[in-house]
């Protein structure tokens, strides 16, 4: 529910120490299969998609963050928290605030309900049948994308593979306490890692894209802080009524509702 800066598939800044740095240049002088495990990535993704398409209800909660680069060349990031309730297959409700908006997208199998709640106002439009669906055609027709949605698609693995170059499993990390696989995939214009829960759930615990076309590889990052399948929405889960008083938008003025200031640079090409 975002437009950002990078591209839509499936971005967090690699921080390494001065040793760390020696180290990894050390492994980098005996050859890229000393550090990458031969483990098959595909396919820890295509356990990933199979499992999370295979969940009727899904409930996140999630931090995520987008890199801009100022004329001068500064790397700034926004953060952004939020939520999720999808019930396949044609019903969601998400929520994003950050520092310069909060958002909440509702769509009830038929309209799809846009509130930019910091400006009390709001858009609707006619959804197409599936969530599935609807992701595609935000991307593509509206100018909003959900960063990270792929991942919850019914068809996210032929999604997320499309345009992979090259694919490797780096080994294994942790993110909020819990062991993951580390998953990297390189794209034309982009790279993206991904961190996989270890063990009978493998689903999505930390995405990170990397843009290659502009300068400085600003990146965006989302982080899944909680995960439920076990959820019955309430009966109203996917009601949308707008505030008193909100001003009703056309979707085309929807670009408005982003998660970046009002003229934050987005870099400029390489």
């Amino acid at each position: 529910m975002t437009k950002t800066t990078v591209e839509n598939q499936p971005l967090r800044r690699l921080r390494i120490a001065v040793g760390g740095t020696l180290f990894v240049m050390a492994l980098a002088g005996a050859g890229p299969l000393a550090w990458a495990e031969q483990l098959d990535a595909k396919a820890i993704l295509k356990s990933m998609t199979d499992y999370v398409s295979s969940q009727k209800t899904i409930e996140v909660d999630f931090d995520s963050s987008i890199e801009v680069i100022t004329p001068q060349l500064e790397k700034i990031q926004f953060t952004n928290s939020g939520e999720a309730l999808l019930s396949r297959p044609d019903k969601l409700r998400a929520h994003r605030v950050g520092g310069y908006a909060d958002v909440e997208l509702v769509f009830d199998g038929q309209t799809v309900s846009v509130l930019g709640k910091h400006i009390n106002a709001y858009a609707q439009f006619e959804g197409p049948g599936s969530v599935d669906e609807l992701i595609d055609a935000l991307r593509a027709g509206h100018g909003i994308a959900l960063p990270g949605a792929d991942l919850l698609q019914s068809h996210a693995y032929q999604t997320l593979i499309d345009g992979v170059l090259e694919s490797k499993h780096i080994g294994r990390g942790v993110v909020g306490g819990v062991a993951c696989e580390h998953l990297a995939f390189r794209n034309l214009d982009t790279d993206w890692q991904l961190w996989v829960e270890v063990g009978e759930r493998p689903i999505p615990r930390k995405l990170v894209i990397t843009s290659k076309t502009l300068n400085s590889a600003p990146q965006y990052t989302l982080e899944i802080k909680g995960w439920k399948t076990d959820v019955e929405p309430a009966a109203d889960a996917f009601a949308f009524s707008p505030p008193a008083g909100a001003q009703r938008l056309e979707p085309h003025d929807l670009i408005e509702l982003d998660e970046l200031p009002p003229g934050a640079p987005v870099g400029e090409s390489q």
